[in-house]
């Protein structure tokens, strides 16, 4: 019985670990990459403007219609 428990507990930790690492990676992936200065084809610029919290920069959106993505540019 104690080692029922204790390989439940080993594939629990096994799955909360694979589940950690594949959340990390995939997790809010659509804000990476989304800064730059080069505006990929099909995106046109928008009106607004909003500032980074962590670095106070300002961005700039553009956005593909088709598509729904937001482009996020630096200001200068």
């Amino acid at each position: 019985m104690v080692n029922i428990i204790i390989i439940y507990y080993v594939v629990m930790s096994i799955g909360i670990l694979i589940l950690a690492l594949l959340s990390w990676l995939i997790w809010d992936k659509r804000f990476r990459n989304r800064h730059g200065q080069g505006i990929p084809n099909g995106f046109i610029r928008t009106d607004e403007v909003t500032v980074d919290p962590t670095t106070n920069k300002k961005l700039r959106v553009y956005y593909n219609h088709h598509t729904g993505e937001r482009f996020y540019k630096e200001e200068q």
